[in-house]
C-alpha cells in the first residue's frame, strides 16, 4: 500500500500537545562578546503533558556537559521539556555539570514541573565557562512566550554558523487518526557520520511503545543523519531527541503491528533525510549539496565505506567546489575506503545535476568525455557521484558539500 506522508506546517509544534518559544538572552554579550539583539540565542520546547522519550548522543569521547545531564534525567524515558542555547557548548568547563543542572533547575521552576523532566542542551565554542546570569533573566520570559506557533523562534535559537533554519513537520494516517512529527535541528560544521550528527529535536503525537521508540529512532538515526559529513569532525554536543505525547489516538505502535510501524518508521525517515541533506547543502561555506550513491556492492559495509570516503575527501571536495570532473580522485577515496570487494575493471563511476549525467569511468580507465559539459553538470546546487561496483545487491548512499575558501574564513576566526 502506498504511504501518503504530507507535509504541514508547524515545525515541532505540528504535533498534539506542544509549545515552543525562543528569544535573545545577550549570551554572547555576558561572555564578553558583542551582542546581536536580533538573533534568538536561547529556546524552550514545552509538552502539556510527560512525553515518552529517546535519544541519540554524539560518539566523541569528549562530550559536553548538557549530555551527561540529559542521559541522567532520560533514566526513565521520559520528559516535559527541552532548554537550549546556542552561542556557548557547555564543553570542558569544570563547573559544566553544575551550569546544565542549573539551567534545567530555572526552567522547572519556571514551568512548575520536575527538574527531571526537563532536558538541557547546548551549542557553540568549546571551552569557554557558561554565564548562568543571562538564563535566570530570560528563561521566564521563555516559558511566558510559549506558543503553538513558536518553532520558528526555536529554531532560531538553535542556529551557530548555521545560514537557514532546518525545519520540517509531516503529517499522516495510523489506525483511521491524523498523526504528526515536527523536527528542527541545526548543523553546518563538526558534522560526520557515527553520530547523532547535530542537535536535532523531534516531536510526535503517535501513540509508540517508549522502548520501541528508542530502537525506531536509532535506526532511522542511522540511515538519515548518520550519513552526513561535512568537514570529517565528530562534535563533542551532538544529541537527537524525539518525545510523544502520545495525543494522536492510535493503538500503540510496538514490535508487533508491523503495518502501522512501517508508516511511522518510514514518516520519520522523510523527516530525518530533509534535515540530513539541509545540513550538507548548508555546509560551513557550501556552494554544492554532494550526494554519493553507491550500487551493487558485495556488502553493505563495502555500499557504506565508498560513501563515506568519497563524500569526505578533501581533494574531491575541492574539485566540485570547481567544477573539475577529475574522476581519479573519486577512484583514489574508493581505493582508500577499506572496500574489500572492488575490482576497478568492473566498477563505473558517473556524475550528474539537473543538466545531465555523464559517464567518466569504466573497464579500469577514464572514459572520453566533454568537458565543457561535464563542467556545465558540475556547476549545478546538486551534485551525484554514482560509484557502481558490479560486485553484488547492497547500496548506500551519503551527503556532503564541496570546501571552499569560506569554510577556511569561517573556522579561522570562529571564536570572534
Amino acid at each position: 500500500m502506498e504511504l501518503e506522508i504530507n507535509a504541514v506546517k508547524g515545525g515541532i509544534c505540528a504535533p498534539k500537545g506542544f509549545k515552543a518559544s525562543g528569544i535573545h538572552a545577550g549570551i554572547r554579550k555576558a561572555m564578553g562578546g558583542k551582542g546581536r539583539p536580533e538573533k534568538n540565542d536561547l529556546g524552550l520546547i514545552f509538552a502539556e503533558k510527560e512525553c515518552y522519550a529517546a535519544a541519540v548522543y554524539t560518539q566523541n569521547k569528549v562530550k559536553g556537559a548538557p549530555l551527561y545531564v540529559t542521559k541522567k534525567h532520560l533514566a526513565d524515558g521520559k520528559c516535559r521539556a527541552v532548554i537550549v542555547n546556542s552561542i556557548n557548548a557547555n564543553t570542558c568547563n569544570a563547573d559544566g555539570v553544575e551550569k546544565a543542572t542549573q539551567m534545567c533547575e530555572l526552567t522547572a521552576k519556571a514551568l512548575n514541573i520536575d527538574i527531571e523532566d526537563v532536558i538541557p542542551a547546548s551549542t557553540g565554542v568549546i571551552g569557554q565557562i557558561l554565564p548562568i546570569e543571562p538564563f535566570m533573566d530570560a528563561i521566564p520570559r521563555l516559558v511566558k512566550t510559549l506558543a503553538v506557533t513558536g518553532s520558528n523562534a526555536v529554531a532560531q535559537a538553535i542556529m551557530t554558523t548555521d545560514t537557514k533554519m532546518k525545519e520540517i513537520a509531516v503529517e499522516f494516517v495510523i489506525d483511521g487518526k491524523k498523526c504528526h512529527i515536527g523536527a528542527i535541528n541545526k548543523g553546518s560544521g563538526m558534522i560526520h557520520p557515527n553520530m547523532a550528527t547535530t542537535l536535532t529535536f523531534i516531536t510526535t503525537d503517535v501513540n509508540v511503545n517508549p522502548d520501541f521508540l528508542q530502537n525506531i529512532l536509532r535506526e532511522v538515526v542511522d540511515i538519515t543523519l548518520n550519513r552526513v559529513s561535512v568537514d570529517g569532525d565528530t562534535s563533542t554536543n551532538d544529541m537527537t531527541l524525539i518525545m510523544t505525547s502520545c495525543l494522536a489516538g492510535n493503538k500503540e505502535i510496538n514490535i508487533e503491528n508491523l503495518e502501522d510501524t512501517r508508516i511511522f518508521f518510514s514518516a520519520l525517515q522523510i523527516v530525518l533525510d530533509y534535515l540530513a541533506r539541509q545540513m550538507a547543502r548548508d555546509g560551513e561555506g557550501a556552494t554544492k549539496l554532494i550526494v554519493c550513491d553507491c550500487q551493487n556492492a558485495k556488502t553493505i559495509e563495502d555500499a557504506n565505506n565508498v560513501c563515506n570516503a568519497v563524500i569526505t575527501s578533501n581533494l574531491l571536495k575541492c574539485a566540485m567546489f570547481g567544477s573539475d570532473a577529475n574522476w581519479g580522485r573519486i577512484l583514489c577515496a574508493i581505493g582508500n575506503s577499506g572496500v574489500e570487494y572492488f575490482d576497478e575493471k568492473h566498477t563505473e563511476v558517473s556524475v550528474s545535476s539537473q543538466k545531465g549525467e555523464m559517464l567518466l569511468f569504466k573497464d579500469g580507465g577514464g572514459v572520453e568525455f566533454s568537458e565543457e559539459k561535464a563542467t556545465e553538470i558540475l556547476k549545478e546546487e546538486e551534485i551525484i557521484i554514482t560509484v557502481n561496483l558490479n560486485q553484488g545487491e547492497c547500496s548506500s548512499y551519503a551527503y556532503g558539500c564541496d570546501l571552499t575558501y569560506d569554510y577556511v574564513k569561517i573556522n579561522g576566526d570562529y571564536r570572534s
